[in-house]
């Protein structure tokens, strides 16, 4: 099992040699526009508009809590858009992370990041605007990813 490395920096900018997937948890609502979503658009066009697309053709795809949809942005970098999160908004309900959307989502970029022999990175996924604990997601990563020999990421931006 591996373990995950904690870096402080920009998971836009992933510092590993060889493949590297960008894993982070988008709405099911096709919003797109707050987050560390705002830092993957200034790089690159395509995650924002791939996801929109996705989202635009949900009766004729996949497009789901729990899914997954990988964008080839670089020569050697993968963007995961993860839908783990329904709405955007914390309210009545409690906060619009689902951890078990997230966890399905980790195992498909595990599946993805062995077939590209590729290293995953990400913010702390789940815990900005979604609302998460990151006690709760930091195992979903240990058993998805980590037990899968998969090298895991995460950045601390400005910290």
């Amino acid at each position: 099992m591996t373990e995950i490395t904690y870096l402080k920096g920009d998971a836009t900018t992933p510092q590993a040699r060889g493949n590297k997937i960008i894993a982070h948890v988008c709405n099911d609502l096709g919003g797109w526009g707050k987050g560390f979503v705002l830092a993957i658009s200034k790089r690159w066009p395509e995650p924002e508009a791939e996801y929109r697309q996705w989202h635009r053709d949900r009766a004729q795809n996949n497009f789901a809590l729990g899914e997954i949809q990988l964008i080839n942005v670089e020569k050697y970098i993968w963007v995961a858009n993860m839908i783990g999160q329904r709405g955007m908004k914390i309210g009545s309900k409690g906060p619009p992370v689902r951890y078990p959307a997230i966890e399905q989502s980790l195992k498909s970029v595990a599946d993805k990041a062995r077939e590209l022999s590729a290293s995953v990175h990400m913010p702390r996924i789940g815990c900005g605007l979604a609302g998460g604990k990151w006690d709760m997601i930091e195992p979903l990563i240990e058993q998805t990813l980590c037990t899968a020999e998969i090298k895991v990421y995460v950045y601390d931006f400005g910290k």
